[in-house]
């Protein structure tokens, strides 16, 4: 729909254009951060998801995951750009993930592990297990995803001819 502000004086203030795609979401701004914190671990799972590295995303054609125990990650923004490692948990109450060697000490000599915005980081390696690999099948972007074959199985068919 189109919006029309009015000023204090009552003249037309602003003109702006608002498109919404899916009428059953709201771009409210009080409704989305409702929605953020009190998210159940279910939603946030979803919510703490992370882009694959290149190779992956040209393997499985899958953009994103949940990122889970075990995954090994790669920090792309902020203070501890450019570490690797494996992700030690999921800290879902404060949307937060733990990963191996980014670490800080406290004054009394502890060492304690960083907390890192899954948005911030790229998938790496997956631990591959049975609902991971459906997910992947699910969610392949390619003709190939469709026909019913795994991601693996049309890999181990392209050597042979």
């Amino acid at each position: 729909g189109v919006r029309l502000t009015y000023n204090c004086c009552g003249s037309l203030g602003s003109f702006e254009s608002t498109m919404k795609f899916d009428q059953n979401k709201t771009s409210s701004r009080r409704k989305m951060r409702k929605a953020h914190f009190s998210a159940t671990s279910v939603e946030r799972r979803v919510r703490m998801s992370c882009g694959l590295s290149k190779e992956l995303f040209q393997k499985h054609n899958v953009r994103s995951l949940p990122v889970r125990k075990d995954d090994e990650v790669m920090v792309m923004r902020g203070k501890l750009k450019g570490q690797e490692g494996k992700v030690v948990a999921c800290y879902r109450k404060k949307y937060v993930i733990h990963v191996e060697r980014c670490t800080r000490d406290k004054v009394n000599g502890q060492t304690v592990h960083r907390g890192i915005d899954p948005s911030n980081c790229v998938i790496t390696k997956i631990k591959m297990d049975k609902s991971r690999k459906a997910i992947l099948d699910r969610k392949n972007r390619s003709a190939e995803g469709r026909t019913g074959k795994s991601a693996m199985e049309v890999e181990n068919m392209a050597g042979v001819d």
